[in-house]
């Protein structure tokens, strides 16, 4: 028997960090923009929420998934960010395609992580469906970008915990 999925996006908010004076940069695709940008809405409102000023949510765009990791590294290199949230949605095709991308944006990102001091946030979603994506943001299943907007906040507080 199949078990039904419920908001995956739950959390303690009396468990998530404040933000305030950091600054935070999102790239996010704008392939498949009808959910990326509903996870761009998620993870904007949750850092404003929990402290992080406007001005200091720095916003990129980039054409598809593909493009994420290169963004981060060039916000990280020129922005002064304290934490990057990647946001994109890659959907099963009929080709190899999405295997490729899923691949490559998770190696980046790990990649990322690993050589700078800079927690890299992966908000990829990676579905078989258009419905299993919008579930996902902002759908029956929360928003993903509510969830790596909180792995940021954590992530940071972490960060300061040992300088």
């Amino acid at each position: 028997m199949a078990t039904a999925l419920s908001n995956l996006s739950s959390y303690d908010p009396t468990a998530v960090p404040d933000g305030k004076g950091k600054r935070v940069g999102i790239v996010v695709s704008d392939w498949n923009s009808s959910v990326t940008h509903s996870l761009l809405n998620g993870a904007t409102n949750t850092l404003l929420k929990f402290g992080v000023s406007a001005d200091d949510i720095i916003i990129e765009h980039v054409p598809g998934s593909f493009e994420l990791t290169y963004a981060a590294k060039v916000m990280i290199e020129k922005a002064k960010v304290d934490s990057i949230i990647i946001l994109g949605c890659v959907i099963q095709g009929e080709t190899p395609h999405f295997t490729f991308v899923c691949h490559s944006v998770t190696e980046g990102t790990t990649q990322l992580n690993l050589k700078y001091d800079v927690p890299v946030i992966f908000g990829l979603l990676t579905t078989l469906t258009l419905d299993q994506a919008q579930a996902r943001a902002g759908g029956r299943h929360g928003n993903k970008g509510d969830e790596a907007a909180i792995t940021a906040l954590k992530m940071m507080e972490l960060q300061t915990r040992y300088k």
